[in-house]
């Protein structure tokens, strides 16, 4: 359900975003979003520290786009230009002359107004730096990872089990991180590799980790086929201040694989 804030310039706009802020991290959800980035953006810049939600909060997402950006889409939120104001009870009638004088006055100060005017240099500042951050968010997705189960099979019961999982290990790439391994019988004397490793998605494929490093010469001397036993994604869950990371996944999958 999209969310509705009013004049953010303003000390009640401030206010009543600070009050919302008080039970709640982020704008929409549970994580960061681009609801953030978006009242974010249209802030002019670190508010006092006097509004202690919203300083904390500012303070949390200028972090995140320095250094990790933000990537979910959110809930919606509308930012209006002026907040509501509250009802007024009817002057007394002496006081009609001069509330009169004093809006025929801001008439006045609306006529001076140049709507159609060129930017003035702060404001050209500000929505670069908007642009710039928006612009941010959006390059530094971040890339998932996944956990991989592989059987490598040898030609032979006289292959060199030692040197073939010597020669799997020996191929290194970005992205790719080896991890724990055993041999099972396969039959007649024969025992397969099963190992395990984890890769960052939009770096390392498994297809062609296989078909261009574990099956071509040399590695082939020693494996006969490889195949895919297991695939999983690694998903993070994010609590306040608290981030269980990939290392900690990898950890926990390894070993209760190796209770099996």
């Amino acid at each position: 359900m999209a969310v509705t804030f009013f004049d953010l310039g303003s000390a009640a706009g401030l206010k009543k975003l600070d009050e919302y802020l008080l039970t709640r991290s982020y704008i929409s959800g549970y994580q960061a979003s681009k609801d953030d980035i978006t009242v974010y953006t249209a802030l002019s810049g670190a508010p006092s520290s006097s509004y202690v939600n919203v300083s904390r909060w500012y303070k949390h997402i200028d972090a995140l786009l320095r250094i990790s950006g933000v990537s979910e889409e959110g809930c919606g939120v509308t930012i209006e230009g002026f907040a509501p104001t509250e009802a007024v009870a009817t002057p007394p009638a002496e006081d009609s002359k001069a509330s009169k004088s004093a809006a025929a006055a801001e008439d006045d100060d609306d006529d001076d107004v140049d709507l159609f005017g060129e930017e003035t240099e702060e404001e050209k500042k500000a929505a670069e730096e908007r642009a710039a951050a928006l612009k941010a968010s959006g390059k530094k997705k971040e890339s998932g990872k996944s956990s991989v189960l592989l059987d490598i099979k040898p030609w032979d019961d006289e292959t060199d089990m030692k040197k073939l999982e010597e020669a799997v290990r020996g191929v290194q790439m970005e992205g790719l991180l080896w991890g724990a391994s055993k041999l099972a019988p396969v039959g007649y004397g024969i025992k397969k590799l099963q190992i395990m490793l984890t890769i960052v998605d939009d770096l390392v494929s498994v297809d062609s980790l296989i078909e261009e490093h574990l099956t071509v010469e040399p590695i082939n001397e020693y494996v006969q086929s490889c195949d895919i036993v297991a695939f999983n994604k690694i998903c993070k869950y994010h609590i306040p201040k608290i981030s269980f990371g990939m290392a900690c996944t990898c950890s926990f999958l390894e070993k209760r694989w190796r209770l099996i």
